[in-house]
């Protein structure tokens, strides 16, 4: 009954233990990128932040409009 339930009896099918083999590589790529983009993301935000301080402070000091 096992042996009919795995579809033959020479054990695994080649082309699904690849194509398995395959798919997990691409999700561990994908999980690297997804990294990747989030730590990049992360350093983007940080620069941000410190350019709106610069506004803000570029913006708080500035002189008196002359009347």
């Amino acid at each position: 009954m096992a042996k009919a339930l795995l579809g033959h009896l020479g054990g695994p099918d080649p082309r699904l233990l690849s194509e398995m083999r395959r798919l997990q590589q691409r999700i561990r790529d994908l999980e690297e990128e997804c990294l990747r983009l989030q730590a990049a993301n992360e350093e983007l935000a940080a620069l941000r932040a410190k350019d709106d301080e610069i506004v803000t402070i570029s913006v708080s000091e500035a002189e008196p409009v002359l009347s």
